[in-house]
């Protein structure tokens, strides 16, 4: 009895490893959140890890809040404009995307964007801090209106939503467990948080995500987070991804100084 048992674990298959479709390259980037500093140094070290791993078709996608909080979110639209001029760089709108656009029409969204690192992306465009100190709410929409380049909000409108490739789905939250991808409300990819964190069993692929921060990247059978408080705590993460293989590399701020980390993950 007890052999038979033990053949029959043996005959179970191993679970295939998740994995990018040969001849490609993949890096996620978590989220950025004004933090051009962290952003330039983890370009930079992306850029010479590519060169350095051999030819392959390569994409980079941001899991988006690119803005808010930190104290150049203007920066960081100008750098990644520029990035992706010369490489394909993909990005996923966020919940703090949704809110910057969202608050150009509606003063209560304004008051919630302003309240969670609004207030510093807007500093970071043309807006003097003694006229937005002494703005009422619409006064505020139009410093804005006034003061962000009608670019970068086309610019900003223009982010996904999702991103497939191979064995893995990127998006800024998450995904509601059980719901099909095609069938997923974006209201839940950009704010997420239960019962997709918790949730245990597999989705239809593995499901890349920023939004939650967490003190390490969260390395799980069905997700992986890479959201590492960049705007707070100095590190900004990023996900490598070639065939099964994962690596991270981190920019990380210590002393005043940024230095670039990497190393290979189960």
């Amino acid at each position: 009895m007890l052999n038979a048992i033990k053949n029959l674990f043996r005959a179970q298959p191993e679970r295939q490893r998740a994995a990018i479709p040969a001849g490609q390259r993949v890096y996620a980037i978590g989220d950025i959140h004004g933090r051009l500093d962290l952003f330039d140094a983890l370009v930079a070290g992306i850029d010479a890890d590519d060169a350095a791993q051999g030819p392959a078709e390569t994409t980079v996608i941001l899991l988006g809040d690119l803005v808010d909080r930190g104290p150049d979110s203007a920066g960081v639209i100008a750098a990644a404009r520029v990035w992706q001029q010369r490489r394909t760089v993909r990005i996923i709108a966020g919940n703090h995307e949704e809110m910057m656009l969202q608050s150009l029409d509606n003063v209560d969204v304004l008051r919630t964007f302003l309240k969670y690192g609004g207030r510093e992306t807007l500093l970071s465009y043309p807006v003097g801090v003694e006229d937005y100190n002494a703005a009422s709410f619409p006064e505020v929409q139009a410093l804005m209106a006034e003061a962000v380049p009608a670019e970068d909000l086309a610019w900003l409108r223009a982010f996904e939503d999702m991103v497939r490739i191979g064995d893995y789905v990127f998006v800024h939250a998450g995904v509601a467990p059980g719901v099909p991808l095609a069938e997923q409300r974006q209201s839940d990819l950009r704010w997420i948080r239960e019962p997709f964190l918790s949730h245990p069993a597999a989705h239809e692929a593995v499901v890349v995500h920023g939004h939650t921060i967490t003190d390490e990247p969260e390395i799980r059978p069905n997700r992986i987070g890479i959201d590492t408080g960049a705007y707070f705590s100095g590190r900004l993460t990023a996900l490598a991804l070639e065939g099964t293989g994962r690596r991270l590399i981190e920019a990380r701020e210590d002393g005043g100084a940024i230095t670039l980390h990497i190393r290979s993950i189960a």
